[in-house]
């Protein structure tokens, strides 16, 4: 467990090391505009809750409800919100993908909780193992200014508050599906081309079954995603500070203003998967509708010959039957001028079922295969 002491009004950080101390000190409340940052590991919560409830107390005057700490323990929560009048608690999922892999829709999205409590003078943060939000957090915050990669600026300050640094780990979380949305349209877009191309014959069938499956549940991932900023941002509404100064009214509704940048991120998120549910769709249909097509032409083709062929073998069949006079039967050249008429025939209805467009060029010349 880390525990960070930020302070916004001096842009100072202070790392107080692994949590608890070997020594039993108790920490000192924040000064004005200052809080506390305690991560740690949804195991290490689990093994170190007894000193996490005291230091609660001592700090905010409240320790964590029972059925908050379940919420924060539980590794299958969805995305959620709930608040007591000295604290919110958000719980948030996010990607649970190695850094070095790309996602894939062809396989179930693993996410993993991110739980938030936030008091007024500390953030609790849960984390599953190895979470890369809070190591990049973590070496964001403890690298000397000018260090970072992201020099200090208006988009890298100290966060002014618990709740703003919360929302900054959430907004990166979110920038995680977007990458991954990101990736989940270029594979389908790979197999729309492959669906709409005649020359090949495609059978990836499973992955375009399991990609949807994906996007749906994408799709119910920020949907929960959304109804729990939403309920945090509505709960913004309900917030009362006894400093109604001028620069606390500014803070909050700075606050409001990062929620709802998160929610539109979120938001459009949601929009892109539905949009890529309507293109799978949509390559599905015509992918079927233009293999229809190609048996309909088929299917015309051959039907267009053997209406061709049909008097020929009418012909054949009547200087087949086994009648001792016919005519053109004992004729030197009686052969010929029944292969000229056969031709002649044939090619009449040729060219005329050609002027119909009853075949083309492409169905003879088997461009279609």
């Amino acid at each position: 467990m880390q525990l960070l002491l930020i302070q916004p009004a001096t842009k100072q950080v202070q790392d107080l090391g692994t949590w608890p101390p070997t020594e039993s000190t108790p920490l000192p409340r924040p000064e004005a505009g200052a809080f506390y940052w305690l991560s740690c590991e949804r195991s290490e919560f689990e093994a170190q809750l007894p000193a996490v409830q005291p230091l609660l107390l001592s700090l905010c005057g409240t320790p964590l409800v029972d059925l908050h700490i379940s919420d924060l323990l539980n590794a299958h929560i969805p995305s959620t919100f709930d608040y007591t009048s000295d604290y919110d608690v958000l719980v948030f999922r996010r990607l649970d993908l190695p850094q070095a892999k790309a996602p894939s829709t062809t396989k179930g999205l693993p996410t993993a909780p991110v739980g938030f409590a936030v008091f007024d003078e500390i953030l609790l943060s849960v984390h599953p193992s190895a979470c890369p939000v809070r190591e990049h957090y973590l070496q964001r915050l403890l690298s000397p200014a000018g260090t970072f990669p992201e020099k200090r600026s208006a988009g890298s300050r100290l966060p002014p508050s618990s709740a703003d640094l919360m929302l900054r780990q959430i907004d990166q979380m979110v920038d995680g599906y977007q990458s991954l949305r990101r990736d989940m349209a270029k594979q389908i877009d790979g197999w729309q081309m492959a669906l709409l191309n005649p020359k090949s014959r495609f059978n990836d069938w499973a992955e375009v079954l399991q990609a949807r499956l994906g996007l749906h549940q994408l799709d119910e991932i920020c949907e929960d995603q959304r109804s729990a900023v939403q309920d945090w941002i509505d709960s913004l509404d309900g917030w009362s500070s006894e400093d109604s100064s001028k620069t606390a009214r500014r803070a909050l509704e700075l606050l409001r203003v990062r929620s709802r940048d998160v929610l539109e991120h979120i938001e459009r998120v949601i929009h892109h998967v539905h949009r890529m549910e309507q293109s799978a769709e949509a390559a599905m249909q015509m992918h079927f509708s233009a293999q229809s097509n190609r048996a309909n032409d088929i299917m015309r083709t051959l039907t267009t010959l053997t209406a061709i062929f049909l008097p020929l073998n009418l012909i054949a069949a009547v200087f087949g039957m086994n009648f001792d006079v016919l005519p053109l039967v004992h004729k030197e050249d009686g052969f010929w001028w029944a292969m000229g008429a056969m031709g002649l025939i044939g090619l009449v209805l040729l060219v005329f079922f050609w002027r119909r467009r009853y075949i083309e060029k492409d169905s003879l010349l088997g461009n279609n295969d």
